[in-house]
């Protein structure tokens, strides 16, 4: 569904200019060093509106959260999220995930999460998909040993053709589930995410790390 056009996007986002990186590469490998007394960098491929982003960032204070989104128009309701509740560890790119080695350097990130990603539903847009061997190839290099990748769906088949790349490429599985919120939520939501839950819909996630 195409986002409507938010009025005022360019005062909007200048009033929260603070929080977004115009210039991330010249932040590779030196994230923690330039915003000092976080103890890890955590990122977030697709951030939408920022429910989750902001949630997380006010739970975990000494993390770094670097929140990606190409949609302006959500992007800009994230970043008024995070500066209304003034939170400080939290960053903004208006950023491609193909080239997040040239953001990111080898080690640097412990965490990544995708939360509901474009499916990208016909066989030859495969190779777009969040979690094709392609990306996943650049996740194992900025994230440091042990890093994980949180990642959560409500779309199956994209759920189960990402378990199949996972496990082909390497990565160990943990925490699968098909119905994340069975027993009641559980854990930081998404809008989507929580929409979702209130219609009843469930939510697979895995969490998948890559021991080198």
């Amino acid at each position: 569904m195409r986002m409507r056009k938010k009025p005022n996007l360019v005062p909007r986002m200048e009033r929260c200019a603070d929080v977004l990186e115009r210039e991330p590469e010249r932040r590779r490998g030196a994230w923690l060093t330039e915003f000092p007394g976080h103890r890890e960098l955590h990122v977030e491929l697709g951030c939408g509106k920022g429910r989750f982003t902001a949630d997380m960032a006010e739970a975990n204070p000494d993390v770094l959260f670097v929140a990606v989104e190409r949609v302006p128009d959500a992007m800009v309701v994230a970043m008024e999220r995070v500066c209304q509740r003034e939170l400080q560890n939290v960053r903004f790119l208006d950023f491609d995930a193909a080239g997040c080695e040239s953001v990111f350097a080898p080690g640097e990130v412990a965490r990544l999460y995708i939360n509901f990603p474009d499916p990208w539903r016909k066989t030859k847009q495969y190779k777009r998909r969040l979690t094709a061997p392609s990306f996943l190839k650049i996740y194992e290099h900025i994230l440091k040993p042990e890093g994980e990748i949180w990642f959560k769906t409500d779309n199956s088949p994209l759920f189960e053709w990402s378990l199949e790349q996972f496990t082909a490429e390497g990565w160990t599985l943990s925490e699968l589930t098909r119905n994340l919120h069975a027993s009641g939520a559980v854990g930081c939501m998404t809008d989507y995410e929580a929409k979702f839950h209130a219609e009843g819909v469930p939510i697979n996630r895995v969490v998948a790390r890559k021991t080198r």
